[in-house]
């Protein structure tokens, strides 16, 4: 069995088209929370995989990405304090396709 960790993925991209890019490749590892915020459970190689590929996206010097390590998936419980809109926090869920 693969071993995931959940991570926060959170990003500020200075150009629209960029930060649309970033935004669409996002959803292919995790769940949006909100505007430039992602929560994903990610395989060490999903993560490196990810990693890649945004740095094949932003510009360093104008775009900033971060990635937050909040341990393994199925030990780590995160506790969310939600101020103004409702937030539904992410379930895990299977997936038939």
């Amino acid at each position: 069995m693969v071993e995931e960790r959940l991570y926060i993925v959170t990003y500020d991209i200075s150009d629209d088209k960029r930060w649309r890019r970033v935004f669409k490749l996002m959803h292919g590892y995790g769940r949006w929370l909100q505007l430039s915020v992602f929560q994903c459970r990610l395989s060490a190689q999903r993560r490196a995989e990810l990693a890649r590929r945004l740095e094949e996206v932003i510009h360093g010097r104008d775009d900033h990405v971060l990635i937050l390590d909040l341990g393994p998936a199925d030990k780590v419980d995160p506790r969310v304090e939600s101020l103004g809109k409702t937030f539904e926090a992410v379930t895990r869920a299977a997936v038939v396709i």
